[in-house]
């Protein structure tokens, strides 16, 4: 029943859409993959770094955000097809946020870290408190190659299997 509220088995059919689920496997896994590269590097320091990972962290690798956005438009034209205007604006979307993910926020990023080298600087030799500007990662090609990979071969076995 397309459209049923979530009381009413939506919660199941929620659970057995391979749309759904390659976005979300495609999500944590990546997530996963990103908590223990940050252990095996030790850039991982405590739990909390871990759960921050798992559930919060930007940019590393893989990319999340192309693994999510490359699993829901795969998922969708396995199960809908590519003439469905679902899939259009999924394909659209993806392309939005994985230039985003190349360019915008890894650009801030590293506008960020170079401002934030100058307040550095500033506060060293005159003794100016500043506060540091956030750092935005977003990610390199690879990364981001990564993670559209490992959502499409998701989305495959979710929609096919």
């Amino acid at each position: 029943m397309q459209g049923a509220p979530i009381g009413s088995g939506g919660m199941q059919d929620l659970l057995r859409n391979p749309v759904f689920l390659s976005a979300a496997v495609s999500l944590f896994t990546a997530q996963f993959i990103k908590a223990v590269i940050g252990l095996s590097r030790n850039k991982v320091k405590s739990l909390r770094d871990i759960l921050e990972t798992l559930l919060w962290r930007t940019g590393g690798m893989p990319s999340s955000h192309s693994a999510l956005v490359v699993a829901i438009t795969t998922s969708i034209a396995l199960t809908e097809g590519t003439r469905s205007s679902v899939f259009t604006l999924s394909l659209f979307f993806s392309m939005i946020v994985i230039r985003d993910a190349l360019g915008v926020r890894r650009a801030a990023g590293m506008q960020a870290r170079a401002i934030n080298a100058l307040q550095q600087d500033l506060e060293d030799k005159l003794a100016i408190p500043m506060r540091p500007v956030k750092e935005i990662h977003g990610h390199t090609f690879p990364q981001v190659l990564v993670g559209g990979l490992l959502g499409f071969f998701f989305s495959l076995a979710f929609c096919t299997l």
